[in-house]
Formats: C-alpha cells, structure tokens, sequence
C-alpha cells in the first residue's frame, strides 16, 4: 500500500514538473513573440484546459479518480523544485533556440524577398494577359443536330 502511494506520488512530482515545463514554453513564447492582452488570455486558457484535462486524466488513471493529498502534494513539490533549480536555464536556453530559428527565418525571407520580386512581374504581367485572352475567347456553341443525325444514321445501319 505505501509503496503504491510513493509510485503515485513520485509520477505526481514528474507531472508537476512536466506542467512546469510546459508553462515555461508559455513563458518563452511570450518573451519572444510580443502578443496582445487578448491573446495572452487565450493562452492561458488553452494552457489551463490542457494542464486540467490531462491532470484529470492522470487522476483518473493513475488513482482511479481518488483523491489524495499526497497528488496535490507531489504536484505542488515537483512544481516548487522545479522552479527553484531548472527553470531559470530552461527558459534561458529555449528563448535562444526560439531566438535562433527565428533570425534564420528572417535571413531566410531577406533571401526570399528580392527574388519574389524579380518573379512577381512577369507572373503578374502573364496573368493579367491571360485574363484578357480569355475574355476574348468566345465559346463553342455545338449544334445538336449532328450528333442526332449521326445516331440515326447508326441506327439504320
């Protein structure tokens, strides 16, 4: 019996650690993406559903939807070591990686950018001469009486 609530207890420490984990990618996208207040708002509701979701999930699972101060507990203890001894390099190297993608896609989009402008005119000039051409085009108007006429004649035979 005791055994079994340190193993649940211990999966709850990893779980408080992994919400942790997952607020802190949050946390980095914040810092390097400028978001509006509404947006910040929708990502914490989004994080709040998912965090609530699995820990019920978990629970559920894990307890079989009893409910033990030991979770809460564990929880709150893998939380707080997280914090206090990971968090601070977690979010230090992830804003650099997220800092690194980020230039090689804005040196990316600076190499993109001119040679789209070099193709735009001519794509734009063939598209335009297009759409004339096919204003120009009037339509075949078919004249059902051949092909009538060629059924009877099929049939005759």
């Amino acid at each position: 019996m005791i055994d079994n609530q340190l193993f649940e207890f211990l999966i709850y420490f990893i779980s408080g650690i992994l919400f942790s984990i997952f607020f802190d990618l949050f946390r980095v996208l914040r810092k390097s993406i400028k978001t509006s207040n509404i947006f910040t708002y929708i990502e914490d509701t989004i994080f709040w559903i998912i965090v609530g979701s699995f820990l019920i999930w978990e629970i559920f699972t894990i307890s079989y939807g009893e409910l033990r101060s030991y979770i809460f507990i564990g929880i709150i203890a893998g939380i707080i070591f997280y914090m206090a001894t990971i968090s601070k390099y977690f979010i230090k190297v992830n804003i650099k990686i997220f800092n690194f993608f980020k230039n090689i896609l804005k040196y990316i989009s600076k190499i993109i950018k001119p040679i789209l402008k070099l193709i735009k005119k001519p794509i734009y000039f063939t598209f335009i001469n297009l759409k004339k051409i096919s204003k120009n085009i009037k339509p075949i108007k078919l004249n059902k009486n051949l092909f009538i006429k060629k059924e009877k004649k099929n049939k005759l035979n």
